[in-house]
């Protein structure tokens, strides 16, 4: 059986990790032998950079730092746990890829954009084949991500403006994309949610 690499992407706040945990179970209920992974982290290399770039004061790192800092987590990532998992045939989900990278560093504090997408070209060279983007008004999400009160707080600390530019990022990039990504509503209750995850999931896998 050939593995298939599953993401979710979405702003702070939009329900995607629950998404991502509700969708495994769901999978496995079916039968399926499934992978649940999370960037950054993933792999003890990655859970360690996670610690570097979600913890701190928000202006801790420069976003080109930011940059190859979640490529290393990323590759770590890959190497460890993704390509071990596909190539025993299972499916992996991972709560958050290269998309999140693509909003977060390439658009938020200037135009990476480019530089994100060469060096994603170059260490990781791999994109998921369906990526499910759970969409939420960004004010929503922020509040949502704040009320959590975790020590990773640093991206939410940068404010609401930041939250609209990702939302915006990220659905140009699923226009741009229609063939890997699928956009779910995130303001419904999360049981709604979660049935229209799995059967997208349910068409893409066959199951």
């Amino acid at each position: 059986m050939q593995g298939r690499f599953l993401s979710f992407e979405g702003i702070d706040g939009s329900g995607k990790s629950t998404q991502a945990r509700r969708l495994a179970d769901a999978l496995r209920a079916l039968g399926a032998t499934v992978t649940l992974t999370r960037e950054p982290g993933g792999s003890p290399g990655g859970e360690d950079i996670r610690r570097l770039v979600l913890e701190g004061d928000p202006d801790r790192w420069s976003a080109e730092t930011e940059i190859l800092l979640f490529t290393a987590a990323r590759r770590d990532h890959l190497e460890k746990t993704i390509r071990p998992a596909l190539a025993r045939g299972e499916v992996v989900i991972t709560d958050r890829f290269a998309d999140s990278t693509r909003m977060y560093q390439g658009i938020s504090r200037g135009d990476l954009a480019v530089t994100v997408d060469r060096l994603h070209d170059l260490m990781i060279g791999v994109e998921p084949d369906l990526t499910l983007l759970i969409d939420i008004d960004p004010e929503v999400g922020l509040s949502r991500a704040v009320a959590r009160q975790g020590s990773e707080q640093r991206f939410e600390e940068m404010g609401l403006a930041l939250q609209a530019r990702m939302r915006a990022g990220f659905l140009a990039l699923a226009a741009a994309h229609p063939a890997r990504f699928r956009v779910i509503d995130g303001a419904r209750s999360p049981d709604q949610v979660a049935a229209d995850v799995l059967a997208t999931a349910r068409a893409h896998l066959g199951l």
